[in-house]
């Protein structure tokens, strides 16, 4: 019996903003709905330019955040992450937070130093993700490269505390829904692990994917916890079943997922999944940077190319 289906295989955009430089990345707005234009926006950050914020019905330029650096230059912010009531915009930058009130755009913001120079502690290097917690309106987490994952309140200038495990920079992070757990990734990492946020440090269970380049690889979870899916460097997609695990001794893990499903999606890596909140739906996107090929050259190999984006039904 067939499990899965290509419902869809988008084709032509119908929006399109442009930003003058490299995207690093975007978020949607909590609570978007199509019923309350005042909702339909997304934030973006790229390259030498300000936080941008977009109408996601006409495309075009709301507002925009901007940070500056020491010399009074606008910087650049590497991750993006509204907060669940939509009221702040939390930003990342290299060794810095920046938090901004989404109801005034401009360049007042609230700044959290993730690093002490002077005492040489905190977490370092630049911050890649962020993710709000589920249940606690002033708590969020921040991964980084330098592959540490912290946790702040708005509330306080202190970092609370900090987790290290993965093998290399932290990519994506995210809470469970109940807040309990945070699930983390990183780049040329292949685990996804999971912490015992009950018991901070504590790693319950890893989920073994294929990651071998830089690049962002999304996972996500479904609103009941119950399942795990992630794209694959080789094309495939796979969904775990967080219930069904088995022994991982000789691990900083207790117990390692067994792969519940694993399917052939796209012909490149697959770098982005998405689980519909209510129906048996996922959207995937595919695509990796390919070094140029010298037309040249005795080496004659074949590359797939696929930059696409699909919809799936699961039976």
């Amino acid at each position: 019996m067939e499990k899965y289906k290509i419902y869809h295989q988008l084709q032509d955009a119908v929006l399109k903003m442009f930003e003058s430089g490299t995207i690093y990345d975007y978020c949607w707005y909590p609570g978007m709905s199509s019923a309350s234009p005042d909702t339909c926006c997304l934030a973006s950050t790229s390259k030498n330019n300000p936080v941008h914020l977009w109408d996601a019905f006409t495309g075009e330029l709301r507002c925009t955040y901007r940070a500056y650096d020491q010399a009074d230059e606008i910087t650049s912010a590497h991750s993006l992450a509204f907060s669940l009531d939509g009221n702040k915009l939390f930003c990342g930058f290299n060794k810095m937070l920046r938090i901004f009130d989404v109801s005034q755009p401009g360049r007042f913001c609230t700044e959290q130093a993730t690093y002490s120079k002077k005492r040489k502690n905190g977490q370092s290097g630049i911050i890649s993700c962020i993710a709000p917690s589920p249940v606690d309106m002033s708590l969020y987490a921040a991964g980084s490269y330098s592959k540490e994952i912290a946790f702040y309140t708005t509330s306080s200038e202190s970092m609370l505390c900090m987790l290290k495990g993965h093998k290399g920079g932290v990519t994506h992070i995210m809470f469970s829904s109940d807040g309990t757990k945070l699930y983390s990734g990183g780049r040329k990492d292949p685990e996804i692990l999971c912490w015992d946020l009950r018991d901070p440090g504590t790693v319950l269970y890893v989920a073994t994917r294929q990651v071998e380049t830089n690049q962002r690889i999304y996972f996500d979870l479904s609103h009941s916890g119950q399942y795990l899916i992630s794209g694959n460097h080789d094309g495939t997609i796979t969904i775990w079943d967080t219930s069904k695990t088995s022994d991982n001794e000789g691990t900083n893990a207790r117990y390692s997922l067994l792969s519940h499903f694993t399917y052939s999606g796209h012909t490149d890596t697959v770098n982005g999944v998405s689980l519909h909140p209510t129906f048996p739906l996922v959207a995937s996107s595919s695509g990796q940077w390919h070094s140029c090929i010298d037309e040249d050259s005795e080496d004659n190999v074949p590359v797939n190319y696929s930059n696409d984006l699909r919809l799936w039904w699961f039976q």
